[in-house]
């Protein structure tokens, strides 16, 4: 395993908590909160290392006393595991075991906020393992859905639009026969739409647009009797959420949302009543975005994004 107290400055931290004559428990929250300003204001892998380490050695000094403490210094650790950049699983499956120790502390002895907010991160852990085949989708909706019961929209309409978002990628993707992949599809537009109800442009129009994008790309592979009908209501997803994503504030989320657009123009008939004079003006119309959008992640380094839209260019 990687050598996390690699920084000189953590090595010093810890070596004046040690020195410092306060009690464990305030040596133990010193070290937490010290972790904790690394993971806010995280720049590099390495600060996230040198979290872990300040975590690890809060846990250390637990012992067997302080339990609450060394679940909650579980839980950060296991949250800077799971923010590092990685390829493989090896450090989300820490993460795992991790959240799988802490958590049964936290319900028995901490707020269910701060339980909720564990379940939250611990589901994204588990969706993030499902590709090496290491858990079941079902399980990260199931703990989704329980994070949900306590962050409502009425008191947390942040988190429950994060959470419903979550739970609908998560149905996106689920495989299975035809009619099966048909009902997943369709409970991931219904989960979006669910959230919508209650989050609004004006209060939270971060989440609103996140919500709103997802959507129309929902809606664009719902399998479908009225195809059309899908993409006219895409693109009218799109156009909201491009009332909030804009080329100055917003200029990565932006270039998404009028890829995604344009992705769904190529395949919508110029004049819906009669499809079969084309679509040039749509056509057109996709091209301009797809161009813009890859000047856009190009000059902003997103070179996987950039490359994706340069192949859609050539084969146009």
């Amino acid at each position: 395993m990687k050598q996390t107290i690699t920084d000189t400055a953590t090595k010093a931290a810890i070596a004046a908590i040690a020195s410092e004559s306060a009690s464990t428990k305030d040596k133990i929250e010193m070290l937490i909160q010290m972790a904790h300003g690394f993971v806010k204001k995280t720049k590099t892998a390495q600060d996230l290392w040198n979290a872990i380490a300040l975590y690890q050695e809060a846990e250390n000094l637990c012992g067997e006393d302080y339990f609450l403490f060394k679940a909650r210094a579980k839980v950060g650790r296991a949250g800077a595991l799971q923010s590092i950049p990685q390829d493989t699983e090896g450090l989300l499956l820490q993460a795992q075991v991790l959240y799988t120790e802490a958590l049964p502390i936290l319900q028995e002895f901490a707020s269910s906020e701060e339980v909720a907010e564990a379940q939250m991160n611990y589901g994204l852990v588990l969706q993030s393992l499902v590709p090496f085949n290491m858990a079941k989708i079902e399980d990260s909706i199931q703990v989704y859905q329980a994070a949900l019961r306590v962050f409502t929209w009425e008191n947390y309409p942040q988190e429950y639009a994060i959470l419903h978002n979550n739970i609908a990628i998560a149905y996106l993707s689920m495989s299975g026969g035809f009619q099966q992949q048909y009902l997943f599809e369709s409970l991931a537009v219904q989960t979006f739409e669910a959230a919508l109800k209650h989050i609004n442009i004006i209060d939270h129009p971060r989440e609103y647009a996140m919500l709103q994008n997802n959507l129309g790309n929902a809606l664009q592979y719902l399998p479908s009797s009225h195809p059309l009908d899908n993409l006219v209501r895409a693109i009218a997803a799109y156009d909201q959420a491009l009332k909030v994503r804009n080329l100055q504030d917003t200029p990565i989320e932006y270039a998404n949302t009028i890829a995604n657009k344009a992705n769904a123009l190529l395949n919508l008939p110029d004049n819906l009543s009669q499809p079969e004079t084309g679509n040039l003006q749509n056509f057109t119309q996709a091209r301009n975005y797809y161009q813009q959008a890859w000047e856009i992640f190009t000059k902003y380094g997103q070179i996987e994004q950039a490359q994706v839209v340069a192949q859609v260019l050539a084969e146009l």
